[in-house]
Protein backbone atom coordinates (compact mmCIF):
# COMPACT_ATOMS: atom_id res chain seq x y z
CA UNK A 1 0.00 0.00 0.00
CA UNK A 2 1.35 3.13 -1.26
CA UNK A 3 1.45 6.25 1.13
CA UNK A 4 -1.01 8.09 -0.93
CA UNK A 5 -3.15 5.36 -0.24
CA UNK A 6 -2.62 4.92 3.47
CA UNK A 7 -3.60 8.37 4.11
CA UNK A 8 -7.19 8.12 2.21
CA UNK A 9 -7.35 5.22 4.47
CA UNK A 10 -7.27 7.44 7.61
CA UNK A 11 -9.26 10.17 6.52
CA UNK A 12 -11.76 7.48 5.87
CA UNK A 13 -11.77 6.23 9.20
CA UNK A 14 -11.94 10.07 10.30
CA UNK A 15 -14.66 11.90 11.81
CA UNK A 16 -16.75 15.19 12.34
CA UNK A 17 -17.85 17.01 14.95
CA UNK A 18 -16.94 14.44 17.69
CA UNK A 19 -17.79 11.31 16.24
CA UNK A 20 -16.19 7.93 16.93
CA UNK A 21 -13.72 5.95 14.75
CA UNK A 22 -11.50 3.29 15.67
CA UNK A 23 -7.68 3.57 14.77
CA UNK A 24 -4.92 1.34 14.92
CA UNK A 25 -3.19 0.47 18.20
CA UNK A 26 0.50 2.45 18.57
CA UNK A 27 3.82 1.24 20.54
CA UNK A 28 2.60 2.60 23.96
CA UNK A 29 6.15 3.42 25.03
CA UNK A 30 9.15 5.46 23.17
CA UNK A 31 12.43 3.30 22.64
CA UNK A 32 15.29 3.43 24.79
CA UNK A 33 13.61 3.50 27.85
CA UNK A 34 14.90 0.98 30.43
CA UNK A 35 12.85 -1.89 31.30
CA UNK A 36 12.06 -0.74 35.08
CA UNK A 37 11.13 2.81 33.84
CA UNK A 38 8.68 0.68 31.15
CA UNK A 39 7.26 -1.83 33.89
CA UNK A 40 6.61 2.11 36.07
CA UNK A 41 4.62 3.51 32.86
CA UNK A 42 2.81 -0.03 31.96
CA UNK A 43 1.90 0.33 35.58
CA UNK A 44 0.87 3.60 36.05
CA UNK A 45 -1.55 5.97 34.86
CA UNK A 46 1.44 7.72 32.79
CA UNK A 47 1.10 4.95 30.32
CA UNK A 48 -2.20 6.35 29.30
CA UNK A 49 -0.77 9.68 28.88
CA UNK A 50 2.87 8.40 26.87
CA UNK A 51 0.29 7.00 24.45
CA UNK A 52 -2.05 9.96 24.31
CA UNK A 53 0.97 12.30 23.69
CA UNK A 54 1.95 10.02 21.57
CA UNK A 55 -1.17 10.16 19.08
CA UNK A 56 -1.01 13.79 18.99
CA UNK A 57 2.58 13.88 18.08
CA UNK A 58 2.11 11.71 14.89
CA UNK A 59 -1.25 12.74 13.52
CA UNK A 60 -2.01 16.78 15.02
CA UNK A 61 -2.40 18.78 12.00
CA UNK A 62 -0.76 21.89 13.07
CA UNK A 63 2.85 20.56 12.96
CA UNK A 64 4.09 23.47 15.77
CA UNK A 65 1.07 21.98 17.92
CA UNK A 66 0.21 25.72 18.06
CA UNK A 67 4.03 27.11 18.94
CA UNK A 68 3.92 24.57 21.85
CA UNK A 69 7.07 22.31 22.59
CA UNK A 70 5.24 19.54 22.34
CA UNK A 71 8.62 17.62 23.78
CA UNK A 72 8.57 19.06 26.60
CA UNK A 73 4.79 18.79 27.41
CA UNK A 74 5.77 14.80 27.29
CA UNK A 75 8.53 15.23 29.73
CA UNK A 76 6.24 17.34 32.19
CA UNK A 77 3.68 14.78 32.01
CA UNK A 78 5.85 11.52 32.89
CA UNK A 79 7.78 13.32 35.42
CA UNK A 80 4.92 13.46 37.67
CA UNK A 81 3.52 11.09 40.35
CA UNK A 82 -0.18 10.60 40.28
CA UNK A 83 -2.41 9.81 42.97
CA UNK A 84 -5.22 8.45 40.41
CA UNK A 85 -6.17 7.99 37.31
CA UNK A 86 -8.49 11.47 37.59
CA UNK A 87 -5.41 13.43 38.36
CA UNK A 88 -3.59 12.31 35.04
CA UNK A 89 -6.66 12.64 33.24
CA UNK A 90 -6.98 16.66 34.68
CA UNK A 91 -2.99 16.81 33.79
CA UNK A 92 -3.42 15.62 30.02
CA UNK A 93 -6.26 18.08 29.85
CA UNK A 94 -4.37 20.37 30.56
CA UNK A 95 -1.75 19.48 28.24
CA UNK A 96 -3.96 19.64 25.54
CA UNK A 97 -5.07 23.12 25.81
CA UNK A 98 -1.86 24.34 24.71
CA UNK A 99 -2.82 23.70 21.21
CA UNK A 100 -5.94 26.13 21.30
CA UNK A 101 -8.27 23.32 20.01
CA UNK A 102 -11.72 22.76 21.61
CA UNK A 103 -12.08 19.29 18.98
CA UNK A 104 -9.08 17.79 19.94
CA UNK A 105 -9.73 16.64 23.40
CA UNK A 106 -9.42 13.89 26.20
CA UNK A 107 -12.27 11.67 27.35
CA UNK A 108 -12.35 9.00 30.45
CA UNK A 109 -14.15 5.87 29.99
CA UNK A 110 -17.65 7.09 30.70
CA UNK A 111 -17.31 9.98 28.40
CA UNK A 112 -15.56 7.68 25.51
CA UNK A 113 -18.67 4.96 25.59
CA UNK A 114 -21.05 7.80 25.39
CA UNK A 115 -19.27 8.54 22.46
CA UNK A 116 -19.12 5.28 20.57
CA UNK A 117 -23.19 4.37 21.38
CA UNK A 118 -23.76 7.92 19.63
CA UNK A 119 -22.07 7.25 16.63
CA UNK A 120 -23.31 3.64 16.46
CA UNK A 121 -26.36 4.80 16.17
CA UNK A 122 -27.10 2.31 18.33
CA UNK A 123 -28.50 2.39 21.81
CA UNK A 124 -29.17 -0.83 24.87
CA UNK A 125 -32.74 -0.19 26.36
CA UNK A 126 -36.50 -1.00 25.59
CA UNK A 127 -36.74 2.15 23.21
CA UNK A 128 -38.72 5.04 24.41
CA UNK A 129 -38.33 8.51 23.45
CA UNK A 130 -39.37 10.27 26.70
CA UNK A 131 -40.43 13.55 27.56
CA UNK A 132 -41.52 15.62 31.00
CA UNK A 133 -45.68 16.50 30.61
CA UNK A 134 -44.78 20.83 31.40
CA UNK A 135 -48.23 20.83 33.33
CA UNK A 136 -48.30 17.60 35.24
CA UNK A 137 -44.68 17.11 35.17
CA UNK A 138 -45.23 13.45 34.63
CA UNK A 139 -42.69 11.17 32.70
CA UNK A 140 -44.63 10.77 29.40
CA UNK A 141 -43.78 8.66 26.39
CA UNK A 142 -43.36 11.04 23.31
CA UNK A 143 -43.31 7.62 20.79
CA UNK A 144 -41.87 4.25 20.79
CA UNK A 145 -38.96 3.30 18.56
CA UNK A 146 -39.18 0.90 15.49
CA UNK A 147 -38.38 -2.82 16.31
CA UNK A 148 -38.09 -2.05 20.51
CA UNK A 149 -38.88 -4.04 22.93
CA UNK A 150 -41.17 -1.27 24.15
CA UNK A 151 -43.20 -1.18 20.59
CA UNK A 152 -43.38 -5.08 20.44
CA UNK A 153 -45.20 -4.87 24.52
CA UNK A 154 -47.93 -2.15 23.35
CA UNK A 155 -46.39 0.66 24.53
CA UNK A 156 -48.23 4.07 23.14
CA UNK A 157 -47.72 8.04 22.88
CA UNK A 158 -48.63 9.78 25.16
CA UNK A 159 -48.77 6.69 28.31
CA UNK A 160 -47.02 7.89 31.50
CA UNK A 161 -44.46 5.71 33.28
CA UNK A 162 -45.65 5.98 37.36
CA UNK A 163 -43.17 4.06 38.50
CA UNK A 164 -39.72 1.70 37.36
CA UNK A 165 -38.56 -1.26 38.86
CA UNK A 166 -41.12 -0.22 41.99
CA UNK A 167 -39.91 2.93 42.27
CA UNK A 168 -41.93 6.09 42.03
CA UNK A 169 -41.24 8.52 38.95
CA UNK A 170 -42.24 11.29 41.00
CA UNK A 171 -40.04 14.31 41.26
CA UNK A 172 -38.06 12.31 38.55
CA UNK A 173 -36.33 13.97 35.39
CA UNK A 174 -36.96 12.87 32.20
CA UNK A 175 -32.53 12.10 32.30
CA UNK A 176 -33.24 10.12 35.96
CA UNK A 177 -35.61 8.64 34.26
CA UNK A 178 -33.72 7.45 31.23
CA UNK A 179 -30.87 6.29 33.32
CA UNK A 180 -33.13 3.98 35.18
CA UNK A 181 -34.65 2.49 32.06
CA UNK A 182 -31.69 2.10 30.45
CA UNK A 183 -29.65 -1.27 31.38
CA UNK A 184 -27.55 -4.78 29.84
CA UNK A 185 -28.84 -5.94 26.50
CA UNK A 186 -31.03 -9.44 27.84
CA UNK A 187 -31.75 -7.97 31.59
CA UNK A 188 -35.41 -6.61 32.22
CA UNK A 189 -36.91 -3.93 33.38
CA UNK A 190 -40.14 -3.18 35.13
CA UNK A 191 -42.95 -0.44 34.60
CA UNK A 192 -46.13 1.10 35.75
CA UNK A 193 -47.88 2.92 33.44
CA UNK A 194 -50.87 4.85 32.96
CA UNK A 195 -53.27 5.54 29.90
CA UNK A 196 -55.61 7.53 29.49
CA UNK A 197 -59.21 5.78 29.42
CA UNK A 198 -57.47 2.63 31.13
CA UNK A 199 -56.39 1.27 34.46
CA UNK A 200 -53.05 1.30 35.32
CA UNK A 201 -51.06 -1.64 34.27
CA UNK A 202 -47.39 -2.55 34.42
CA UNK A 203 -45.34 -4.51 32.07
CA UNK A 204 -42.26 -6.10 32.28
CA UNK A 205 -39.71 -5.60 29.69
CA UNK A 206 -35.93 -7.18 28.51
CA UNK A 207 -33.90 -4.41 27.18
CA UNK A 208 -32.29 -4.78 24.11
CA UNK A 209 -29.78 -3.47 21.53
CA UNK A 210 -31.83 -0.94 19.01
CA UNK A 211 -31.36 0.94 16.21
CA UNK A 212 -31.61 4.56 16.66
CA UNK A 213 -33.36 6.44 13.76
CA UNK A 214 -31.06 9.52 12.20
CA UNK A 215 -33.43 9.70 9.55
CA UNK A 216 -36.98 10.78 9.35
CA UNK A 217 -39.27 11.04 6.54
CA UNK A 218 -42.59 11.70 4.87
CA UNK A 219 -44.56 12.17 1.62
CA UNK A 220 -45.95 15.80 1.90
CA UNK A 221 -48.53 17.02 -0.92
CA UNK A 222 -48.17 20.41 -0.86
CA UNK A 223 -50.81 22.47 -3.48
CA UNK A 224 -50.30 19.15 -5.62
CA UNK A 225 -46.65 19.03 -5.72
CA UNK A 226 -45.75 15.57 -4.14
CA UNK A 227 -42.86 16.70 -1.86
CA UNK A 228 -40.70 13.72 -0.34
CA UNK A 229 -39.35 15.36 3.62
CA UNK A 230 -36.38 14.10 4.52
CA UNK A 231 -34.49 15.11 8.33
CA UNK A 232 -30.79 13.74 9.06
CA UNK A 233 -30.29 14.49 12.39
CA UNK A 234 -26.81 12.83 12.66
CA UNK A 235 -24.65 11.11 10.19
CA UNK A 236 -24.37 8.03 12.99
CA UNK A 237 -23.18 4.53 11.15
CA UNK A 238 -26.97 3.46 10.27
CA UNK A 239 -27.90 6.90 8.99
CA UNK A 240 -25.99 6.11 5.14
CA UNK A 241 -28.88 2.62 5.37
CA UNK A 242 -31.59 4.74 6.51
CA UNK A 243 -31.25 7.52 3.92
CA UNK A 244 -31.36 5.06 1.46
CA UNK A 245 -34.31 3.48 2.39
CA UNK A 246 -36.39 7.42 2.76
CA UNK A 247 -34.86 8.12 -0.67
CA UNK A 248 -35.91 4.62 -2.40
CA UNK A 249 -39.51 4.94 -0.05
CA UNK A 250 -40.04 8.33 -1.54
CA UNK A 251 -39.20 7.45 -4.88
CA UNK A 252 -41.40 4.67 -5.01
CA UNK A 253 -44.14 6.76 -3.88
CA UNK A 254 -43.82 9.19 -6.60
CA UNK A 255 -42.53 12.52 -5.14
CA UNK A 256 -41.71 15.04 -7.25
CA UNK A 257 -38.95 17.03 -5.61
CA UNK A 258 -37.13 16.50 -2.55
CA UNK A 259 -36.10 18.34 1.04
CA UNK A 260 -33.29 17.63 2.94
CA UNK A 261 -33.19 18.57 6.33
CA UNK A 262 -30.13 19.25 8.47
CA UNK A 263 -30.84 22.07 10.53
CA UNK A 264 -29.75 21.08 14.10
CA UNK A 265 -27.32 18.45 12.94
CA UNK A 266 -23.85 18.53 14.48
CA UNK A 267 -22.48 15.92 11.83
CA UNK A 268 -20.79 12.70 12.83
CA UNK A 269 -19.22 10.20 10.62
CA UNK A 270 -17.00 11.40 7.44
CA UNK A 271 -17.56 7.93 5.56
CA UNK A 272 -21.47 8.25 6.08
CA UNK A 273 -21.54 11.82 4.66
CA UNK A 274 -19.68 10.80 1.78
CA UNK A 275 -22.12 7.96 1.04
CA UNK A 276 -25.32 10.58 1.30
CA UNK A 277 -23.24 13.10 -1.12
CA UNK A 278 -23.25 10.14 -3.41
CA UNK A 279 -26.88 9.06 -3.34
CA UNK A 280 -27.64 12.80 -4.07
CA UNK A 281 -24.78 13.30 -6.84
CA UNK A 282 -23.97 11.51 -9.82
CA UNK A 283 -21.06 13.40 -10.98
CA UNK A 284 -18.23 15.78 -8.90
CA UNK A 285 -16.09 16.35 -5.86
CA UNK A 286 -17.39 16.28 -2.56
CA UNK A 287 -15.04 17.13 -0.30
CA UNK A 288 -11.11 17.90 -0.07
CA UNK A 289 -9.10 17.31 3.06
CA UNK A 290 -5.24 18.69 3.85
CA UNK A 291 -3.01 17.43 6.34
CA UNK A 292 -0.23 18.68 8.03
CA UNK A 293 2.25 17.95 5.61
CA UNK A 294 0.16 19.83 2.79
CA UNK A 295 -1.03 16.38 1.40
CA UNK A 296 -4.37 16.83 0.15
CA UNK A 297 -7.04 14.21 -0.76
CA UNK A 298 -10.26 14.55 -2.57
CA UNK A 299 -13.54 12.78 -2.43
CA UNK A 300 -15.14 12.30 -5.61
CA UNK A 301 -19.17 10.80 -6.59
CA UNK A 302 -19.21 7.23 -8.20
CA UNK A 303 -22.29 7.87 -10.27
CA UNK A 304 -24.84 6.27 -7.83
CA UNK A 305 -27.48 8.99 -6.96
CA UNK A 306 -30.61 7.77 -6.18
CA UNK A 307 -32.36 10.49 -7.76
CA UNK A 308 -32.25 13.28 -10.18
CA UNK A 309 -35.49 15.18 -8.55
CA UNK A 310 -34.88 18.93 -7.78
CA UNK A 311 -33.51 19.37 -4.17
CA UNK A 312 -33.65 22.11 -1.34
CA UNK A 313 -31.79 21.71 1.46
CA UNK A 314 -32.37 23.40 4.57
CA UNK A 315 -29.74 24.27 7.37
CA UNK A 316 -29.13 26.75 10.52
CA UNK A 317 -25.96 27.95 12.64
CA UNK A 318 -26.27 24.43 14.44
CA UNK A 319 -26.29 22.45 10.97
CA UNK A 320 -21.93 21.80 11.95
CA UNK A 321 -18.94 19.18 10.44
CA UNK A 322 -20.48 16.71 8.22
CA UNK A 323 -23.88 18.34 7.82
CA UNK A 324 -21.88 21.77 6.17
CA UNK A 325 -19.79 18.96 4.07
CA UNK A 326 -23.06 18.17 2.51
CA UNK A 327 -24.58 20.97 1.99
CA UNK A 328 -21.16 22.80 0.71
CA UNK A 329 -20.69 19.42 -1.87
CA UNK A 330 -24.36 19.97 -3.22
CA UNK A 331 -24.41 23.77 -3.20
CA UNK A 332 -21.23 24.17 -5.09
CA UNK A 333 -22.56 21.37 -7.56
CA UNK A 334 -26.01 23.07 -8.21
CA UNK A 335 -27.28 19.62 -7.42
CA UNK A 336 -29.47 21.65 -4.43
CA UNK A 337 -30.66 25.08 -3.51
CA UNK A 338 -29.24 25.58 0.32
CA UNK A 339 -32.05 27.55 1.99
CA UNK A 340 -31.64 28.69 6.41
CA UNK A 341 -28.83 30.86 8.32
CA UNK A 342 -25.48 30.95 7.88
CA UNK A 343 -24.15 27.32 8.99
CA UNK A 344 -22.12 26.46 11.91
CA UNK A 345 -18.53 26.75 10.24
CA UNK A 346 -16.42 23.89 11.61
CA UNK A 347 -13.62 22.99 8.81
CA UNK A 348 -11.77 20.53 10.59
CA UNK A 349 -11.18 16.88 10.30
CA UNK A 350 -11.01 14.79 13.74
CA UNK A 351 -9.81 10.82 14.42
CA UNK A 352 -11.00 9.32 17.48
CA UNK A 353 -9.15 7.13 19.06
CA UNK A 354 -9.36 3.69 21.90
CA UNK A 355 -6.35 4.06 25.08
CA UNK A 356 -5.41 1.55 26.77
CA UNK A 357 -7.67 2.13 29.83
CA UNK A 358 -11.20 2.64 28.04
CA UNK A 359 -10.64 6.33 27.93
CA UNK A 360 -10.27 8.20 24.22
CA UNK A 361 -8.72 11.07 22.67
CA UNK A 362 -10.34 12.90 19.55
CA UNK A 363 -7.25 14.75 17.35
CA UNK A 364 -7.80 17.15 14.61
CA UNK A 365 -5.80 15.66 11.64
CA UNK A 366 -6.85 17.74 8.59
CA UNK A 367 -8.76 20.89 7.40
CA UNK A 368 -11.55 20.28 4.57
CA UNK A 369 -12.69 22.18 1.88
CA UNK A 370 -15.37 22.11 -0.18
CA UNK A 371 -15.44 21.61 -3.83
CA UNK A 372 -14.87 25.23 -4.85
CA UNK A 373 -11.83 25.31 -2.40
CA UNK A 374 -14.00 27.69 0.10
CA UNK A 375 -12.35 27.09 3.52
CA UNK A 376 -15.78 27.98 5.73
CA UNK A 377 -13.76 27.77 8.78
CA UNK A 378 -15.30 30.42 11.68
CA UNK A 379 -17.57 31.55 8.61
CA UNK A 380 -19.70 28.37 7.60
CA UNK A 381 -21.72 27.71 4.19
CA UNK A 382 -23.63 30.79 2.87
CA UNK A 383 -27.18 29.72 1.49
CA UNK A 384 -28.34 30.79 -1.71
CA UNK A 385 -31.38 32.27 0.06
CA UNK A 386 -31.24 33.63 3.44
CA UNK A 387 -34.22 33.13 5.65
CA UNK A 388 -34.15 35.04 8.99
CA UNK A 389 -35.92 33.43 11.99
CA UNK A 390 -36.76 35.55 15.46
CA UNK A 391 -36.24 34.11 18.06
CA UNK A 392 -40.05 34.02 18.84
CA UNK A 393 -39.83 31.53 15.65
CA UNK A 394 -37.49 29.61 16.75
CA UNK A 395 -38.98 29.06 20.64
CA UNK A 396 -42.35 28.50 18.99
CA UNK A 397 -40.73 25.64 16.92
CA UNK A 398 -38.52 24.00 19.47
CA UNK A 399 -42.11 23.98 21.95
CA UNK A 400 -43.86 22.20 18.87
CA UNK A 401 -42.15 20.14 17.12
CA UNK A 402 -45.04 18.86 14.53
CA UNK A 403 -45.19 22.84 13.49
CA UNK A 404 -41.75 21.58 11.64
CA UNK A 405 -42.40 21.03 8.17
CA UNK A 406 -45.33 23.05 7.84
CA UNK A 407 -46.30 26.23 6.52
CA UNK A 408 -45.68 27.94 10.16
CA UNK A 409 -41.93 26.70 9.52
CA UNK A 410 -40.44 29.58 7.55
CA UNK A 411 -37.53 27.76 5.69
CA UNK A 412 -39.77 24.90 4.99
CA UNK A 413 -42.44 27.46 4.13
CA UNK A 414 -39.82 29.08 1.73
CA UNK A 415 -38.23 25.55 0.32
CA UNK A 416 -41.98 24.99 -0.88
CA UNK A 417 -42.28 28.44 -2.65
CA UNK A 418 -39.05 27.45 -4.54
CA UNK A 419 -39.92 23.87 -5.76
CA UNK A 420 -43.25 25.14 -7.02
CA UNK A 421 -41.81 28.09 -8.77
CA UNK A 422 -39.26 25.46 -10.19
CA UNK A 423 -42.10 22.51 -11.02
CA UNK A 424 -43.95 25.72 -12.82
CA UNK A 425 -41.33 27.28 -14.79
CA UNK A 426 -40.53 23.22 -16.15
CA UNK A 427 -44.01 22.14 -16.51
CA UNK A 428 -44.44 22.07 -20.51
CA UNK A 429 -47.08 24.27 -22.42
CA UNK A 430 -50.17 22.42 -23.85
CA UNK A 431 -51.18 22.17 -26.64
CA UNK A 432 -54.68 24.69 -26.61
CA UNK A 433 -52.58 27.01 -23.67
CA UNK A 434 -51.45 30.42 -24.82
CA UNK A 435 -48.51 32.16 -22.66
CA UNK A 436 -49.56 35.92 -22.70
CA UNK A 437 -45.81 38.17 -22.79
CA UNK A 438 -45.06 39.93 -19.47
CA UNK A 439 -45.82 43.67 -20.31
Amino acid sequence: MNQARRRFSKLQAALFSGAMATTASISLLVPGLSQSVRAELQDSPKAVLDEAWQIVNRDYVDGSFNKTDWQVARNDLLSKNYTSREAAYTALRKALEKLNDPYTRFMDPKQYEALTNQTSGELTGVGMRLEQDEKTKAITVVEPMENSPALKAGIQAGDTILAIDGKTTKDMTVSDAAQIIRGSEGTKVSLRMARPGKSEFDLTLTRARIEVAAVRYSLKNEGGEKVGYIRLQEFSSHAGEQMEAAIKKLSAQKADAFVLDLRGNPGGLLRVSIDIARMWMDTGAIVRTVDRAGDSQEMRTNRTALTDKPLVVLVDDNSASASEILAGALKDNKRATVIGTQTFGKALVQSVHSLADGSGLAVTIAHYYTPNGTDISHKGVTPDVKVEITDEQKLKLANKPMLVATKDDPCYAQAIALLKTTAASARPVAANETLVPKK
